[in-house]
């Protein structure tokens, strides 16, 4: 696979963001459940509309403003460094690739090294929310909240689990998956983090952001950001089928 593999445009250049967190995007999964319909590469690189689902991320991050983005790979990592490169549009790239399974705690602990300022912007590289990201990166500075997390409302949350708030949008507990069917707030997989954070993390060990971090960092504050725009994964082989017409339906409304 290389930067052929598909036409990669370069994104129209957004004003920058002055002193913009540098953005980890995690792509270093397995992505065993999709291995039926995406099996010669990273599920991060599976075809949506003729492109790459991480690239829809990337276009996002440069039209909002973004810079500096650390991609954390693994499985199959030179599949996506052959992709695209050093660069997309005005964003530079960079790769922090592991050499044994670490986790998403693990990754972004091992990314660190390659990151500037006092916090970080963590994405999902599997999902994707429709979320003004600099809006996100200003509105936890204004509530003086340590970190944030996105949040999108889900009419199913089965598959997801759910994260409770305070009436302030403090993030007050996860709830794990239930075959209830029941609405509410789930994880938008999209994060502000600081950096003292992620260096308390033991370096070269395996942890869950979801499972083994965020659940204690609770105490020290953490802002549920309420996203209104639409959510997608692409963990599953139906929903990844549902995904051109995700973006094909953001395109037409920008349009």
């Amino acid at each position: 696979m290389t930067r052929s593999f598909l036409p990669m445009i370069p994104p129209p250049r957004g004003p920058l963001l002055i002193d913009a967190p540098t953005v980890l995007i995690l792509a270093g999964g397995l992505g065993t459940r999709l291995r039926s319909a995406v099996s010669d590469r990273p599920k991060v690189l599976a075809d949506v509309g003729g492109r790459p689902f991480l690239a829809y991320w990337l276009e996002t991050l440069a039209l909002q403003g973004f810079q500096n983005v650390v991609l954390c790979t693994g499985y199959l990592s030179d599949h996506i460094e052959r992709c695209f490169g050093d660069s997309y549009g005005p964003l530079k790239l960079r790769y922090s690739v592991e050499s044994s399974p670490l986790g998403t705690g693990g990754a972004i602990r091992q990314a660190l090294a390659q990151t500037e300022g006092s916090e970080l912007l963590v994405l999902n590289g599997d999902s994707y929310c429709e979320v003004d990201l600099a809006e996100f990166w200003r509105d936890r500075a204004r509530r003086r909240f340590p970190a944030a997390m996105a949040l999108h409302y889900c009419a199913d949350t089965r598959r997801f689990g759910r994260v409770t708030l305070t009436p302030e949008n403090r993030v007050e507990s996860f709830l794990e998956k239930s075959d209830l069917l029941r609405a509410g707030w789930i994880n938008a997989g999209v994060y502000l983090l600081p950096s003292g954070w992620i260096r308390e993390i033991a370096e070269n060990a395996p942890a869950s952001l979801e499972r083994d971090l965020l659940p204690g960092w609770l105490t020290n504050g953490i802002y549920g950001f309420p996203s209104t725009g639409r959510f997608i994964d692409i963990g599953l082989p139906e929903t990844l089928a549902r995904a051109e017409e995700f973006f094909a339906a953001s395109r037409r409304v920008a349009a």
